[in-house]
């Protein structure tokens, strides 16, 4: 509704008054002199609100849990935009063991520590942010749930307005003697990260029979000579099922020449180590293991890709609202949220990736959608802490000036 009063401005037209700024404003004056107790009650109304969502008084804008390259990732990202941050890094890898990292443009072929520690390096030259070397023990909410405490296993604790999950996986690795101590030494997961070095040699594929098929898919254009080590699951239940969904499989396995040995692994021993015996110009890397069936066979091979189950390294978001989904952190890829106020990045994730890459792009997104969650509450909070009185003083403030332009334009 809108109201009108010719006899106070008789120069003027119902038309004029609704179509100028200045008579809108005019309109919000009247409604504001006429309703001066309900603006009143609605502000008194909301002021608990407004008390209720002051924001906490935290030491960081961010704590990220994580110090590989998606936890590093995210702390360059919030550096060059001035947040508060610490990273707090267990020292716990996947790729650990790992010789070199390979498919990173720019640093292909670069031992893992080599990398964090140059990552290290180049973001403490930022003031705002810092790292912290220990072990993360909990994370819980406080206030009204908008803010975090991390403890670490000193017993320090830190308190940040965000937190950003970038605590990795593990691989659960079989008991058989020789794999743990070759893990990441010419026996690896990744085709892109490690197989290149081993083209052209003798393969080994552990892995279910199942799961091997698609895994071999990945190789065909690197090795020939493959052995697919299924370890007694070649069971007829399997077949039936691989010929449910996969019914050419057992035909494209003889056409790529996959010998699959059914006997199971007893043990496996390294013959030759790939990181003294290798070819620098090529690249190429001579490891060379063997591998003692149960019955007492002995095959050699030249490298091992290898296909095992994965768990979460850790679980700290449980308490904080995470979910998980196969054992990783179910979260929305447009923005890599998992929970209110938490971020899942790496290869912890659901968004069905594991390679340093995607580890860079998940620590960018989420720190880019954290700060902009930050200065978004930030803006609100300046409005929502406004003393009431304030609020008038600015509508009178307003007010006079309107009334003074509308006197002179009469």
């Amino acid at each position: 509704m809108v109201f009108f009063f010719p006899s106070l401005f008789p120069n003027f037209s119902c038309n004029m008054i609704i179509n100028t700024s200045k008579s809108l404003m005019l309109v919000c004056f009247l409604f504001l002199s006429l309703g001066s107790n309900v603006s009143s009650t609605f502000l008194k109304k909301h002021s608990t609100t407004i008390k209720n969502i002051e924001l906490s008084k935290t030491q960081y804008d961010v704590v990220i849990v994580g110090g590989g390259p998606a936890g590093l990732s995210a702390l360059s990202s919030l550096a060059r935009v001035r947040r508060s941050a610490i990273l707090i890094d267990s020292g716990e890898y996947r790729n650990a063991e790992t010789r070199e990292s390979h498919d990173v443009i720019g640093s292909d072929g670069e031992a893992p520590w080599l990398f964090r520690s140059r990552a290290r390096e180049q973001i403490l030259r930022y003031p705002t942010v810092s790292l912290q070397n220990e072990t993360v023990t909990s994370i819980v909410r406080y206030g009204n749930g908008s803010s975090f405490i991390t403890t670490v296993s000193s017993g320090r604790k830190y308190k940040s307005r965000k937190i950003i999950l970038a605590t990795g996986i593990k691989d659960i690795l079989p008991k058989t003697p020789g794999v743990k101590e070759a893990w990441g030494r010419g026996m690896y997961w990744c085709v892109w990260c490690d197989s290149w070095e081993h083209r052209d040699q003798s393969l080994g594929i552990i892995a279910s029979l199942p799961n091997i098929i698609g895994t071999i898919y990945q190789v065909t254009t690197l090795n020939k000579d493959i052995i697919a080590f299924v370890n007694g699951t070649d069971t007829e239940a399997n077949q039936a099922f691989l010929n449910a969904t996969t019914p050419s499989w057992q035909k494209n396995m003889a056409k790529l020449r996959v010998a699959i040995e059914n006997r199971t692994i007893e043990s496996i021993e390294r013959l030759q180590d790939g990181s003294t015996v290798r070819n620098e110009t090529s690249g190429e890397e001579y490891d060379i293991f063997r591998v003692n069936l149960q019955d007492g066979t002995q095959i050699e091979r030249g490298a091992f890709l290898m296909s095992f189950p994965k768990c979460q390294r850790s679980y700290l978001g449980s308490k904080i609202g995470v979910q998980l989904i196969d054992e990783r952190i179910q979260v929305d890829p447009s923005n890599m949220r998992a929970a209110l106020g938490v971020w899942g990045i790496g290869d912890a994730n659901s968004d069905g990736t594991t390679n340093i890459l995607h580890a860079l792009y998940s620590g960018k997104k989420a720190s880019v959608y954290a700060h902009i969650e930050l200065a978004t509450e930030n803006a609100a909070s300046r409005v929502l802490k406004r003393s009431e009185s304030e609020i008038f003083q600015d509508m009178d403030n307003d007010l006079e000036n309107l009334w003074a332009s509308l006197k002179d334009t009469t």
